[in-house]
């Protein structure tokens, strides 16, 4: 449970640190894993690197995240047509016009006559046409109304692709809800300058949170976080602009600009965007995000979202290829990994990321002038487990020595030879006896020898013939 700075409490995981409840980090078995690398000639920062890349103990790998990264990337990519705002006016702008051309035929007077001359005449992109009919003296109500709700829709598209949460204050033509729109911008803007000078405080921040939280339903719990939020909703909308084809771009910037026609509404917003500006410089605002044609026309706001959600993933895939100089895991953003991915996800990247220094606090890595190095404790604990592995095949494999007769010698074969110093085979005491009777009376022995009884397995196994 966390407690709000605005009077409100939010239950969610654990993000105090490391989990309290987790067990104790074995890092033993990733240990043994780099060990295969390490034994196999690789070095110690290529074997930590890949055992990073496979993941280990049912933990994703860097590979894994990776690859769900790219994939969701590519669907966001192909999640609808970013002008679908243009096509909304137009379908508006049509069908305001229909109405009226229908009330005007309708009309006998020179009035109805230069007005249909009037409705001939307009430009045909989009944006000349709303703005042509501006000063427009509508005959027909409903096609007045239809006009109107162009400005509306537009006003909101506009205000809630950048602050999320305003499209449902704005419903209908509310002066009251513009006029806490209004405000709420210009003390967003105080607090922003304050901020930029060193001279925000606490209290400032939830004075304006308690004033206008139900406009930011993600409930930042400080100035800092209130501003990552939207100055990445403002870099996101500038970088679908600049996805849109030049036509588009300037047909829906000019859309917006006359949407915003309160002066002072105008004038916050643009306040607003140079100090977004100058608070986060540099955020990517400028790159076209690539999205793919087809799919649903998106408004504005949906957009915007779209683009923010592709930077997002762009951002976590460059983050975790760590193919930039001096790119560590650290660089990673775990809220934003666990906003696309889940929390499974952000935990088994954690344990990822603690993985080099738990090597280092536990006495298996150090770093020296060549960089990271094995120590002797981690050397031995290699050898115990390389050692480990030899005897745990020797204990499962029978080997090429089975050999399933019995008997100490095996069945003897009726031959003799000469017995020699360690000889396992038994004596042919007979043979024996009978030539130490002959060699004592003078006779002519067989051999001067002792004689052993030669078997099937002594035949093979000694190649001295008697």
């Amino acid at each position: 449970m966390r407690d709000n700075p605005h009077g409100r409490f939010r239950y969610g995981p654990w993000h105090g640190g490391p989990d309290p409840l987790a067990p104790p980090y074995d890092v033993r078995s990733a240990l043994d894993e780099m060990g295969r690398d390490v034994l196999a000639g690789g070095t110690t920062r290529e074997a930590l690197r890949d055992v990073l890349r496979r993941g280990l103990d049912g933990r994703r790998g860097l590979d894994e995240i990776a690859d769900r990264i790219r994939r969701m990337r590519e669907a966001a990519r192909r999640r609808g047509d970013l002008g679908g705002t243009l096509d909304q006016v137009r379908e508006l702008l049509d069908q305001a016009l229909d109405l009226e051309r229908q009330t005007l035929a309708g009309e006998e007077s020179d009035g109805a006559r230069l007005a249909e001359m009037d409705l001939a005449t307009l430009p045909n992109d989009t944006a000349g046409a709303v703005r042509a009919l501006s000063e427009y003296q509508w005959h027909s109500p409903e096609a007045a109304q239809a006009y109107d709700q162009i400005a509306e829709m537009l006003r909101r598209e506009l205000l809630d692709a950048q602050f999320e949460g305003l499209m449902a204050a704005l419903t209908g033509q509310d002066p009251e809800a513009l006029q806490h729109v209004k405000d709420m911008l210009a003390d967003l803007n105080s607090l922003l300058a304050a901020h930029a000078r060193g001279e925000d405080t606490t209290d400032q921040f939830r004075d304006f949170m308690d004033k206008h939280g139900d406009l930011f339903p993600d409930n930042p719990e400080n100035v800092d976080e209130l501003i990552d939020s939207l100055a990445r909703r403002q870099a996101a909308a500038a970088r679908m602009l600049a996805s849109l084809t030049p036509e588009q771009r300037q047909q829906l910037s000019q859309l917006m600009s006359d949407a915003l026609a309160d002066a002072d509404l105008a004038s916050e917003m643009a306040q607003l965007a140079d100090n977004l500006r100058a608070l986060r410089p540099g955020l990517d605002r400028g790159t076209p995000v690539g999205m793919q044609p087809g799919g649903e026309p998106l408004g504005y706001g949906a957009a915007v979202e779209a683009v923010a959600e592709v930077a997002d993933l762009e951002a976590l895939a460059e983050q975790l290829s760590q193919g930039y100089y001096g790119a560590t895991l650290d660089d990673v953003d775990v809220e934003r990994l666990e906003r696309h991915l889940g929390a499974d996800a952000a935990r088994d990247f954690e344990a990822l990321r603690r993985l080099e220094r738990e090597l280092e606090r536990q006495g298996y890595l150090t770093q020296g002038d060549d960089g990271l190095r094995l120590t002797p404790r981690a050397v031995r604990r290699l050898g115990e487990t390389a050692l480990r592995r030899v005897f745990e095949g020797l204990a499962t494999a029978r080997g090429d020595h089975d050999d399933r007769r019995s008997g100490q010698a095996d069945e003897p074969t009726g031959l003799t030879r000469q017995w020699a110093f360690g000889d396992e085979l038994p004596l042919d005491t007979v043979r024996t006896v009978s030539n130490a009777v002959l060699r004592t009376m003078g006779g002519s022995a067989t051999s001067d020898e002792a004689l052993t009884r030669r078997t099937a397995t002594g035949e093979r196994a000694h190649s001295t013939g008697a």
